[in-house]
């Protein structure tokens, strides 16, 4: 056998839900690491019940089973990069961040995708604000990036979950959180016209068209995530790796596939 099958592939430690239609979270984060060159390790955050039309529930895993998960691997493993998201519970968000921050020498890709289902109930509102303030006090400082869909952050400002009076974007609140760069997807440049923009925390600004997707589609946040923790992984600079990570994306969404009577499916399987 060549030596060359011996030597290890870049490893991406993915924390995530484990989604059963595959579109998303665990299964499908591994599809997309392996077809670029890199082997996922995975810890689940949490099972879900659902299907292309919709999230039925969540079923958080017990954030002690999910530190050890996670820890095990680490010790085990050097992994080279680490993608988050999926997380639904505070104490969920703390034992991430403690994680992170005992091996804060391994890149960070951290996307705030939906946390929670939406209800009514008082309480569980509570729980939410009190999710997204977990989330910027104890997460987003151990970011190298983080990626979220522009409209869900123009949600929080709208609903006074975000303060941004003082800075030059909504993005920047990221930044002034801790994190070294944020990459909001679908941001409006101009009426019908928007654009994935990362932003440094040294003021570098880039910019990316958004294509339009076919009908049905679903956010892209998890899928540019975890493209963007495998190029991450194989070496590639955050602003390098963003931009093969949109391309990537771009490619598996324009050949999504309708299963079911929902969202499209995006076909991760392909090579980039």
């Amino acid at each position: 056998m060549s030596a060359s099958f011996d030597l290890s592939p870049p490893l991406v430690l993915v924390m995530s839900a484990l989604d059963p239609t595959g579109a998303d979270g665990l299964t499908a984060d591994a599809v997309t690491c392996a077809m670029l060159g890199c082997h996922a390790l995975t810890a689940a955050t949490a099972l879900t019940v659902q299907d292309t039309a919709g999230l039925e529930d969540v079923q958080p895993v017990p954030p002690e089973n999910l530190d050890d998960q996670a820890r095990c691997l680490l010790e085990d493993m050097p992994v080279q990069a680490i993608k988050v998201d999926g997380i639904f519970s505070t104490e969920a968000a703390s034992a991430v961040a403690q994680v992170a921050a005992d091996y804060s020498q391994v890149p960070l890709v951290l996307h705030l995708g939906a946390q929670a289902m939406p209800s009514d109930d008082a309480s569980e509102q509570d729980d939410a604000e009190d999710l997204l303030a977990a989330t910027f006090e104890l997460l987003i400082p151990q970011a190298d990036v983080v990626v979220i869909d522009y409209t869900r952050l123009a949600r929080w400002v709208a609903d006074g979950h975000l303060r941004t009076d003082e800075l030059p974007s909504p993005m920047h609140a990221f930044l002034s959180a801790g994190a070294d760069w944020v990459l909001a997807l679908g941001a409006p440049l101009r009426p019908g016209q928007s654009a994935s923009i990362l932003i440094g925390s040294d003021g570098t600004t880039t910019q990316r068209p958004t294509h339009t997707a076919p009908e049905r589609s679903g956010p892209s946040g998890g899928l540019v995530s975890a493209a963007l923790a495998a190029y991450v992984a194989r070496g590639l600079s955050i602003p390098e790796a963003t931009e093969h990570a949109l391309g990537y994306a771009d490619k598996a969404i324009s050949q999504g596939f309708v299963a079911g009577m929902g969202r499209r499916i995006p076909r991760r399987g392909l090579s980039s």
